[in-house]
């Protein structure tokens, strides 16, 4: 009777487990707006050029915005920042009407786009920048127009989005002193 009781237990929370409920969705992105303050300068996202970022978290209604793809990937290395991310959205620059204009629901998920480091164009604040593209042929086509390499998400060096400007052209990967790397 005791081994049945707790063969049912089990079985309750393993279903919990596996259950594909609405946790597991992926929410959709917001259309940029100039509500859009950027987290770490805390200005309008509207206000720079080039590709945007927000990132939505479980513990907040209100997704946080980013002047730059560059500081939209480096908050998801940050120790600090928070860790219940469901999901992270770019501006997908293959569909931008312009650099100055990235568009405001031209969105992809960042995990599956292609980003184009290392280039002549600057981000939002001025720093060097990950160009995200919907598709590897509009990311080469950046690149060889404006130099950079095409990488994915998770092949983007922690010191080039951490780092300063300087430090962007190390592209070694390997961690810093005072730099986390996931």
């Amino acid at each position: 009777m005791t081994l049945r009781i707790l063969c049912m237990i089990v079985a309750l929370v393993l279903t919990g487990c596996n259950r594909d409920g609405s946790d597991s969705i992926m929410p959709p992105p917001v259309a940029l707006n100039s509500d859009a303050m950027g987290v770490f300068c805390g200005m309008n996202v509207l206000e720079h050029p080039g590709p945007k970022g927000q990132i939505i978290t479980a513990s907040r209604v209100d997704p946080y915005w980013f002047t730059s793809v560059r500081d939209t990937v480096a908050f998801t290395l940050m120790p600090d920042q928070p860790r219940d991310i469901r999901a992270i959205y770019v501006s997908d620059m293959a569909r931008a009407p312009s650099w100055e204009e990235p568009g405001a629901t031209n969105w992809i998920d960042a995990r599956k786009a292609f980003f184009v480091i290392e280039s002549r164009k600057q981000g939002g604040m001025g720093a060097a920048e990950a160009v995200p593209f919907g598709n590897r042929a509009a990311a080469d086509a950046f690149a060889a127009a404006n130099g950079g390499k095409v990488v994915t998400f998770a092949e983007i060096p922690s010191g080039y989005v951490l780092g300063s400007d300087s430090a962007a052209g190390d592209q070694t990967g390997q961690e810093r002193p005072g730099v986390r790397a996931n």
